[in-house]
């Protein structure tokens, strides 16, 4: 007997203590902390601005020094894609390039010899050509005091005051005279079509010099596919372009990608972001630049400052990972919140409490200040 009512007041007490823990529950719930009229609190999980590293060109990964999570810097040699193709190429350049580099000296050499021989021989015959005009000149001179002189013995003659023979020399050097006029006239005819042929020539081989040009464009052209393909081997070289993480290793080692693939995702520490939803009760109330604080579930009495970074024009249907405190609102706002300075705790993908002052008072210091959402 005393053995069954024991048991009956422990089973009484037992009853009578879970009733008590449980109007405790109660009365907590019904009694909770409520959020302040100047917050606005809502869950979300940080987001950033993502940077695909792709290939420009295609080719094999024969290097790739970067995991997922790791830290680069801008400027950091992230892989390697097989350059031995356009090395080969750029070998083949610099040999084509050196033997039209000889071809462009000899042509070179030889053309602007041929330009001066022909420039020189032309001049000289110029030379010949002036003398014999000059020589001209003085016979038609000398010609003519000939025949006045042949005039003047004649009269001698006629009155005998000179000989005959004196009038025959004076005749003879007037016919030899103008047979040198004559050999000049015929010098200067056969100097006139010599000139003729050099200057031809000369044009020849000036104009030759358009060869020398030819050669020059072409190697030029070599250099300049030269250059083409050092561009090419420096983007085998896939740099990061930014400071920041490694967000997720695409491709591996061995691989061969197309031209545009990515190779690994990289992040922006100072582009993160949490992303929150709230609905149209507080949409109106909170603007751009509002302050703003993050917090960790984690770290949860160490806030993140931040400010209100952007608001959707747009409302749209409430995410699935979106706690929200009624399940009759169907349609929220995204709003982020960045923090006011880059903070190593975040990560992407991380949850996380976003609480925005949206009047007078102040945020608060730990997440335990505020409700559960």
């Amino acid at each position: 007997m005393e053995n069954g009512k024991l048991k009956r007041n422990i089973l009484i007490f037992l009853i009578l203590g879970l009733l008590i823990i449980s109007a405790l529950f109660i009365y907590k719930k019904l009694n909770g902390k409520k959020l302040p009229p100047f917050l606005v609190e809502a869950v979300g999980v940080v987001d950033g601005d993502l940077v695909n590293l792709n290939t420009k060109y295609p080719g094999r990964i024969i290097k790739l020094s970067v995991d997922t999570g790791d830290r680069v810097k801008k400027g950091e040699i992230i892989a390697k894609l097989d350059d031995k193709e356009y090395l080969k190429k750029l070998d083949a350049l610099n040999y084509e390039i050196k033997a039209k580099e000889n071809e462009l000296n000899f042509t070179k050499t030889k053309i602007l010899s041929s330009i001066k021989i022909a420039k020189n021989a032309y001049l000289a015959k110029q030379d010949e050509l002036n003398e014999v005009n000059a020589d001209i000149n003085a016979l038609k001179a000398v010609i003519a005091q000939d025949k006045k002189d042949e005039k003047r013995i004649a009269k001698l003659v006629k009155r005998n005051m000179e000989k005959e023979h004196k009038l025959e020399l004076a005749k003879l050097k007037t016919k030899t005279d103008i047979d040198k006029l004559y050999a000049a006239f015929a010098k200067k005819e056969a100097l006139n079509k010599e000139i003729k042929i050099y200057k031809q020539k000369y044009k020849i081989a000036f104009s030759s010099k358009e060869n020398i040009k030819a050669l020059q464009n072409g190697i030029n052209a070599l250099k300049q596919k030269k250059a083409e393909i050092k561009v090419v081997l420096n983007e085998l070289d896939i740099k990061s372009p930014i400071n920041g993480f490694v967000d997720t290793k695409i491709a591996n080692i061995g691989e061969v990608l197309g031209a545009g693939m990515p190779i690994v995702t990289l992040i922006n520490p100072k582009s993160l972001y949490l992303k929150i939803y709230v609905n149209t009760i507080y949409t109106g109330k909170i603007k751009l630049g509002d302050k703003a604080e993050i917090f960790l579930d984690a770290y949860p009495n160490r806030p993140i400052q931040a400010i209100v970074s952007k608001i959707a024009k747009k409302a749209e249907f409430t995410p699935k990972e979106v706690a929200v405190r009624a399940d009759r609102i169907t349609r929220v706002y995204e709003v982020r919140l960045k923090p006011i300075s880059p903070n190593p705790l975040l990560k992407l993908g991380l949850p996380a409490t976003g609480v925005i002052l949206i009047g007078n008072g102040s945020l608060p210091k730990s997440l335990n200040e505020l409700p559960e959402l």
